[in-house]
């Protein structure tokens, strides 16, 4: 069977001035939802590939967000780029930004110019925190940290902030187009990164992943554990799961969520898999219908 990914934005045209990762992010999602996406950007620097500072902290990222992307340069803060830039925006359905309010006043890009001009048009204006704190400066880091999200001196595994933005920003194309529909006239959707981490957090403020949560690793069904040559990540959380998980640790068979979260069942579980190898609980995994994943 051939499955075809639905095409929710053919026929509308998106056009982005966002540079770094949520912007280009959300603009390969409407991309691949089928809609025309142009990136306009300003032309390159001498000696640098792209004045994208993604374009040159990795080339290939850069590559992967822009295909199928049409990227036009244009200095915005000359009369040729304004020129360019309406051009553009005079065929636009959705215009996806990442500057700052006052930045966007300046170049002529504030809601009520751009509404007076382009009724139609809509703005999803990504920034880093909401309302009146949309001014302050911020990567993903500082937004994740301020979410909670940030734990000793490690640095997180990827760009939670950013890339749940972008997919907030593609939701917001899609309301945006969803209400013209409807009222004829273009609207205004802020996506702030900080609301993007604060929405990633809710697990955690809701209890689920904190060491209490039986998905913060109170339950022994679900949680990373040692084995012979590795790790394991085990998520046996459901009665069935977690009573196959403990009819293969030699325990009773159960999914009584008291007797998994009690330390001799943590503890015998552990045993148990410590005895295993990557490859014998792989096998484990699929004969006893279990949802586990080795690492090395």
């Amino acid at each position: 069977m051939t499955t075809t990914l639905p095409q929710p934005l053919r026929n509308a045209r998106v056009l982005s001035l966002a540079l770094n990762l949520p912007g280009p992010a959300a603009l390969m999602r409407c991309a691949r939802m089928g809609a025309e996406c142009t990136k306009l950007e300003p032309p390159p620097p001498p000696g640098y590939p792209s004045a994208d500072p993604m374009g040159i902290y990795s080339p290939a990222a850069y590559a992967t967000l822009h295909q199928g992307v049409r990227v036009v340069h244009a200095h915005l803060k000359t009369p040729e780029g304004q020129a360019a830039l309406h051009a553009e925006l005079a065929r636009t359905d959705v215009l996806i930004t990442s500057f700052r309010p006052s930045a966007l006043t300046k170049l002529g890009l504030g809601w009520d110019a751009l509404q007076s001009k382009y009724p139609r048009l809509s703005l999803v204006r990504i920034v880093g925190a909401a309302a009146e704190r949309a001014e302050e400066p911020g990567h993903d880091l500082t937004y994740l940290a301020d979410a909670g999200l940030v734990t000793g001196t490690e640095m997180p595994p990827t760009l939670y902030a950013d890339m749940g933005g972008a997919l907030m920003a593609s939701e917001a194309v899609l309301q945006a187009l969803l209400e013209r529909a409807h009222t004829g006239n273009g609207m205004c959707i802020e996506v702030a990164l900080a609301d993007a981490a604060a929405w990633l957090a809710q697990p955690r403020d809701w209890g689920l992943t904190t060491p209490e949560g039986d998905v913060g690793g109170h339950h022994a069904g679900y949680r990373i554990y040692s084995c012979a040559d590795g790790r394991v990540a085990v998520a046996a959380l459901e009665p069935h799961f977690a009573a196959s998980l403990c009819a293969a640790a030699g325990l009773p068979a159960t999914g009584d969520p008291v007797v998994l979260r009690a330390p001799a069942t943590h503890a015998a579980v552990a045993a148990f898999l410590r005895t295993q190898t990557r490859a014998q609980l792989d096998a484990l995994a699929v004969a006893q219908d279990i949802p586990l994943h080795t690492l090395a």
